[in-house]
């Protein structure tokens, strides 16, 4: 069975950034998509971005281009997120999730995953 730790949130503010970390265990990360999700009070889930394969293709919403790095390090079986220009609308609770890899990361994004972190808090605010 999958598990997965999220740790790195805290407070930041604008303009700011934040690496979020994913610890997982149970998967080889090579055959596992691992993707990051967020949601914030009243909203729903979004998907940020999404790692898979050898080659570690990476898939990002399209709020999160350019701002937002997803990368992974199979030695230590972690995943992380790297955040840059952080607005108080990046303010939610932020999860990462793993599925075996069968449809691709897109999909993931859009549908959810297998198994889930217990998420960390990430607040932008002044």
């Amino acid at each position: 069975q999958v598990q997965l730790a999220e740790s790195g949130g805290g407070l930041v503010p604008p303009g700011g950034s934040l690496t979020l970390s994913c610890a997982t265990s149970g998967a080889n990360l090579d055959y596992y998509a691992i993707g990051w999700f967020r949601q914030a009070p009243g909203k729903q889930r979004e998907g940020v971005s999404c790692i898979v394969g050898r080659d570690h293709e990476t898939t990002y919403g399209d709020s999160y281009k350019g701002r937002f790095t997803v990368s992974r390090d199979n030695a230590k079986n972690t995943v992380f997120l790297q955040m840059d220009s952080l607005q108080p609308g990046d303010t939610a609770t932020y999860y990462c999730a793993a599925a075996k890899d069968r449809y691709g990361c897109s999909w993931y994004l859009s549908v959810g995953m297998e198994s889930w972190g217990q998420g960390t808090q990430v607040t932008v605010s002044s």
